[in-house]
């Protein structure tokens, strides 16, 4: 009797231990409901990579596929729902200690570095510190909080592992108004959830600090959405570009404006950096219309 009740007890202490790892893993598994029909991106290449499941408030709010070598996200991916663009003020900045030790909960932590916090936590990602010199550039979340309703969701966005550097100029008279175009466009035509995933590509240079690099700096960030049920009513000016379109835009001093292009012309732009396969895929099946299927179930009903 009593050995079955050690074996009980360690079996209960192995599922409780699961219950609250680390989300950092080398799949998606416990996050694949942010991507449309739970498939990941493919063709992303890193020499250090890190699938995060961002944990808020002992929540999963998104995902993010992280480059711990480049201390750099490569895409973060999320469920947009209605927003009303507005934007959080009082959130901290975070970290991720589960990047550090998979001993360490999955729970984001407030910046700045104390002595509670882990160590090597720089090595293996972003911290303030970064920023301090980096006077081009502004921390430019992949996920925005304008794009989430729920006041956790916007919070949880405010980890720079969901953060990349982008020049002041181009985010505040590119990205941010496109953001807002998109989140528009979302709330009007789009019925039920849309699946965003924004990314960037790599430039090769870095901001320093301390004469070592730290932040690699991205050549473009992009953006693609699928939206499976959309208004066909819609206006033309925007009709075509359900149920999936996407934009990019470069990451220069000189003012760039976002190109907005197809999902396969986005793809096909992607497939042409040298950090990205020629095997890259955004979403599964290049996004489907739900539409379509509706409408062929309504014909088929007729004719019997």
């Amino acid at each position: 009797m009593h050995l079955l009740c050690t074996c009980v007890l360690s079996f209960s202490l192995l599922v409780a231990s699961s219950l609250v790892s680390a989300s950092v893993s080398t799949s998606f598994r416990d996050c694949s409901h942010f991507f449309y029909m739970q498939t990941p991106p493919a063709g992303m290449k890193g020499t250090s990579l890190r699938r995060i499941c961002q944990k808020y408030a002992d929540k999963l709010r998104y995902a993010t596929l992280y480059d711990s070598s480049r201390h750099l996200p490569l895409y973060s991916a999320y469920i947009f729902k209605k927003s009303d663009g507005k934007r959080r003020v009082d959130t901290p900045w975070m970290y991720e200690p589960q990047l550090v030790s998979d001993d360490e909960g999955g729970n984001m932590r407030a910046l700045p570095l104390t002595e509670d916090t882990p160590p090597l936590i720089e090595d293996s990602q972003a911290v303030l510190e970064d920023y301090t010199d980096a006077v081009d550039y502004r921390r430019s979340p992949l996920n925005p909080d304008l794009h989430q309703s729920e006041p956790g969701d916007k919070s949880s966005t405010y980890t720079l592992t969901n953060v990349v550097p982008l020049i002041t100029n181009v985010l505040d008279t590119s990205w941010n108004p496109y953001l807002d175009v998109i989140r528009r466009r979302l709330n009007n035509f789009c019925h039920g959830k849309s699946f965003i995933v924004t990314g960037v590509t790599i430039s090769g240079a870095s901001v320093q600090r301390e004469n070592k690099d730290r932040l690699t700096i991205p050549k473009h960030i992009w953006l693609a959405y699928c939206c499976p049920r959309f208004d066909r009513n819609s206006p033309y000016e925007v009709r075509f570009m359900f149920p999936g379109y996407g934009g990019y835009a470069l990451n220069e001093q000189t003012e760039q404006s976002v190109v907005e292009v197809p999902l396969k012309t986005l793809e096909s732009f992607l497939k042409s950096q040298t950090d990205i396969d020629s095997d890259l895929t955004i979403f599964y099946r290049g996004c489907v219309s739900e539409n379509t299927f509706n409408k062929k179930r309504d014909l088929t009903s007729v004719s019997v």
